[in-house]
């Protein structure tokens, strides 16, 4: 069984970034750097990380600002005063140093789910080179006027409050595709032992607050304008996994979309892996062991291509 740790690590924008640290029982591999979703946290991710650590992988993953066990209630779903986004990613590149720091020499691999599938895109752009892998779980292309809509939008919400108008505009066409829906987050997987595990979290499910959601649509905003991913190494490996019934990829059209804008832009190894019938959340879904299994593999092949 994989050893597991807390870690503390400092960041431009916070002294007190909360990092776990799964390892493997023999010399890594390489590292797995986790970016979570949106109104979830890290310790969702444990059984998906001991089975990367069981395959001779450290994984590793911190809680977002504004998420997390050790945010205060009143301010979970809240970013950062100013430029949120931005300094979420740059959160993300500081515990990416602190992993090259503390396991040189082998690859780092950058796995972003949902908002962190966002995170992931935007922070390559912004550090050309980095990570050495990409994995890209649970994204969707969000054309340039919903962002806008967005931003005007919150511009209108409390910045420090949960917006739940906002909250029900963004996200209530997600379950619709599975009416009669059991909970309002059947869209998140097909089994529904995972969903209520999620309903009952008091760390998940909650409503971002005007701010955050200002932030978050600059930052998809940000992604629109795709001349950044000139500088992206265009040797990088890329995979993108997704369920074909995930509304958040417009139910694999959006993915697709993001994988043809990589192509586009010149990147050489881009994989696309779409699970029929899945649901958001592949790392929660039915068939969470073929998903894991076929990630294995691709980073089997991922690492002979960077060693």
């Amino acid at each position: 069984m994989a050893d597991r740790e807390w870690v503390t690590v400092a960041t431009p924008n916070r002294p007190d970034a909360q990092v776990s640290v799964w390892l493997p029982e023999t010399a890594p591999r390489a590292v797995i750097q986790i970016f979570h979703g949106m109104a979830e946290h890290i310790e969702r991710y444990d059984r998906t990380a001991r089975e990367l650590a069981r395959r001779g992988y450290a994984v590793a993953g911190h809680n977002h600002k504004g998420h997390g066990p050790d945010t205060p209630k009143d301010q979970l779903g809240y970013f950062y005063p100013t430029d949120g986004w931005r300094k979420i990613v740059e959160d993300g590149h500081a515990v990416s140093e602190y992993l090259r720091k503390r396991f040189p020499g082998i690859p780092l691999v950058l796995l972003g789910h949902s908002m962190g599938s966002f995170l992931a895109r935007d922070y390559i752009m912004r550090y050309p080179g980095e990570p050495d892998a990409l994995i890209i779980s649970g994204t969707g292309w969000h054309p340039k006027a919903l962002c806008l809509a967005g931003l005007a939008m919150a511009r209108f919400a409390k910045p420090d409050k949960p917006a739940p108008q906002i909250d029900k505009i963004a996200f209530s066409g997600n379950n619709k595709p599975f009416q009669p829906a059991r909970t309002p987050f059947d869209w998140l997987s097909r089994d529904k032992a995972e969903v209520d595990k999620y309903v009952a979290d008091p760390l998940c499910g909650f409503v971002f607050t005007g701010r955050a959601f200002h932030d978050l649509f600059t930052g998809l905003l940000g992604l629109t304008r795709l001349e950044g991913l000139e500088h992206v190494n265009v040797d990088m490996p890329i995979c993108f996994i997704s369920g074909d019934s995930d509304p958040v990829g417009s139910m694999s059209k959006g993915v697709l979309t993001v994988a043809d804008q990589f192509k586009k832009a010149g990147l050489k190894d881009v994989t696309v892996k779409l699970y029929h019938n899945a649901r958001h959340e592949l790392f929660n879904e039915m068939n969470r062991d073929e998903v894991i299994a076929d990630l294995a593999a691709w980073l089997e092949q991922t690492m002979r291509k960077l060693y």
